[in-house]
């Protein structure tokens, strides 16, 4: 089975959104850079399926781009899904998306996608690494994230820290209550902008 890696862009203080859902400048840095990030037979990637196409600074791209290369699942909460309407069908890296969520998917919504809808968490990651096979499944951090977390389902965490304070907001880690202990980064890239950190989770 592929590794379970909890990920997202996040501010120094640990928010992945404001109070509104707002993400500000957090994601700033995959339009300002100079680099496009493509994938297999150069297929370019943009951002979330809005045509906005990813360009990263340098430093970044290659670690970008060899991770969204080995995504095979992305795992959202039904929160985000309702935000973005799911990417309308098309996640902006691997080919099956798990939506944790109690109620199903809405009637006639993107049938084509592989858009799957499971009511505990711990069945979302079944499912999404018997879609993933060996490829990397990628939750989404926040509430869900947390809870896959809480429940001993994560192999590693990645957080692509942005300089920037945002006070209060939506959680990294949601609402987790109880200390997980990390191993020391084993990828630490500076960027512009960003830095990206990665830590596989102490068993």
């Amino acid at each position: 089975m592929g590794t379970v890696i909890m990920h997202n862009v996040a501010s120094v203080d640990g928010f992945i959104a404001d109070e509104n859902d707002e993400v500000g400048p957090l994601h700033d840095w995959y339009f300002n850079g100079d680099t496009p990030v493509t994938g297999g037979g150069d297929q370019h990637y943009d951002h979330s399926g809005s045509g906005s196409r990813i360009k990263v600074p340098r430093a970044s791209a290659e670690y970008v781009r060899s991770v969204w290369d080995a995504m095979g699942t992305i795992v959202m909460g039904r929160t985000l899904f309702d935000l973005v309407n799911g990417w309308e069908g098309r996640p902006p890296a691997g080919e099956h998306v798990v939506v944790v969520s109690h109620r199903p998917k809405p009637e006639g919504w993107h049938p084509e996608a592989s858009y799957h809808f499971v009511g505990d968490v711990t069945a979302a990651i079944d499912k999404a690494q018997e879609l993933a096979g060996d490829r990397i499944v990628a939750v989404n951090a926040g509430d869900v994230g947390g809870q896959i977390l809480a429940a001993g389902l994560v192999d590693e965490v990645a957080m692509d820290v942005v300089p920037v304070v945002f006070g209060s907001g939506k959680r990294f880690f949601g609402g987790i209550d109880k200390q997980h202990l990390l191993e020391d980064p084993h990828v630490v890239i500076q960027s512009e902008r960003v830095l990206h950190l990665r830590y596989k989770v102490r068993r």
